[in-house]
Parts: C-alpha cells; structure tokens; sequence
C-alpha cells in the first residue's frame, strides 16, 4: 500500500501525534519510520486522495506541531511513497542529506512575497521616458502607423515592461536579502515582477515584515506588495 509522508525530521525531535490525524475519509492513524539519525511521519495514504479542506488541514495540523517542536522538514500535500519499506530505504539512503537541511531550517520559517505594478503606471513611465516609444504610440494613435510599426511598438513596449520589471525586482531583492538566510525565486507570474519566498530566522520575523512594509512604502501607491508568512519552509525542502 502507498505510503502518504507528512514530514522528516530528525531521530530525535518530539514526536507529539496525541490527538492529530491524518488524511483519508476515515482518518489514516499516523505512525513514524525511524532510519538512523532521521524520522518520517506517515499514514497509510487513502485511495482517491484529493486536496479536500478536511485533508489538507489535517496535514497542516501535523506539520505546525512538529514544527512547534523543532526543525522539519515539510512535504507538500499529496507526497506518496511505494510503501513502507522504500520510505525507509529512501530515508537511510539519503539520511546526511536530511540532517544537513535540517539544520540549516532549524529556527526559520518561510514567508513569501508577490510584487505587482500598475499596469497603466508602468506603461505612462515608459511613454514619458522613451522617444522612440513615445514616436510610435503617436503615429499609432493618429492612424498613421503601418502594420510593421505596431509589431515594432508592441516588441518596445513589451521589452522595456520586462527589464524594467527585472531592475525593480533586483532592487527590491538587494534591499530585502539582508533580513533573510536564504531566498528562492519563481516565475513571477501575470502582472507581477517578483515572486520570492524568504527563509528568515524566526526570532527576526518582525524585523523582516518592518522592512518589506519600508520597500512597500519606497515603491509608492503604483505598487502592491503581497506578504504571506509564516509558512513552512516548503520553498527550502
């Protein structure tokens, strides 16, 4: 049977499961694979599983009290293995892996932040400060542009949204990076410029969110910063 995996931590962290349960419609009893220096928390994983709300805080119950207790290592949602017998060997196989993550979340949490622009914002910018832009724009307008001069305008245009997107959101970095550890980009996405998870000290959270709320202010009303925190350190798994 498909072994359903929560989390890894080490041998030796507090395994307080009392009172929690796992996915599955009833609930699958949690139990612990122990291999050397590391531990997973499993279940048996239910057929048909789907990200349902019931399970999906089941899962997030575990992690939080883990977590409470220590550094773990977060598995997302859905984590499946062949079955009891591989998790283990998985483990054991990779244990110094593990311990070396492991040490390197101890006391840090995850917070992840999105930055968008105004559109209409960043497109008046780019007008204002671009002649070539600006003659283009024009002649489109006035009906005067030919098909080749609205391809070359929307290339411009598209290129500068791109580096001047790419130069804010490594400023906004160079500013924030000293308050985090560690940090993991992803596709920022539609309308956005930045799309980064933090990996922060626990005890500096504070400071952390001072600072972002600081960058917000610098960016002005034509940008919404997006703070979520704290998570799990999944980004850093």
């Amino acid at each position: 049977m498909p072994t359903y995996i929560y989390a890894i931590t080490g041998a030796d962290h507090p395994l307080r499961l009392d009172g929690l349960q796992g996915v599955g419609d009833p609930p699958s009893p949690l139990r612990t694979l122990a291999a050397g220096d590391v531990a997973a928390v499993v279940s048996d994983a239910p057929e048909g599983l789907r990200a349902k709300r019931r399970d999906v805080l089941a899962h997030e119950a575990v992690l939080e009290t883990l977590m409470t207790d220590g550094a773990t290592l977060p598995m997302r949602f859905g984590l499946l293995g062949p079955d009891d017998d591989q998790v283990g060997a998985a483990l054991k196989r990779d244990s110094d892996a593990y311990l070396s993550r492991l040490a390197e979340l101890a006391g840090h949490v995850e917070f992840n932040l999105k930055a968008a622009r105004d559109e209409q914002d960043l497109l008046l910018e780019i007008v204002a400060e671009s002649d070539q832009v600006r003659e283009l724009n024009e002649r489109t307008r006035s009906g005067a542009a030919g098909q080749d001069d609205r391809i070359a305008l929307g290339e411009l245009v598209a290129a500068q949204v791109a580096e001047r997107n790419n130069t804010q959101a490594e400023k906004t970095l160079e500013r924030l990076l000293p308050c985090a550890a560690r940090a993991a980009r992803a596709e920022p996405g539609a309308n956005l410029f930045l799309n980064v998870s933090f990996l922060v000290p626990a005890a500096s959270t504070d400071a952390f969110v001072r600072t972002v709320r600081d960058e917000a202010d610098r960016h002005g009303e034509a940008c919404t910063f997006t703070l979520t925190g704290p998570l799990p350190p999944y980004s850093f798994v």
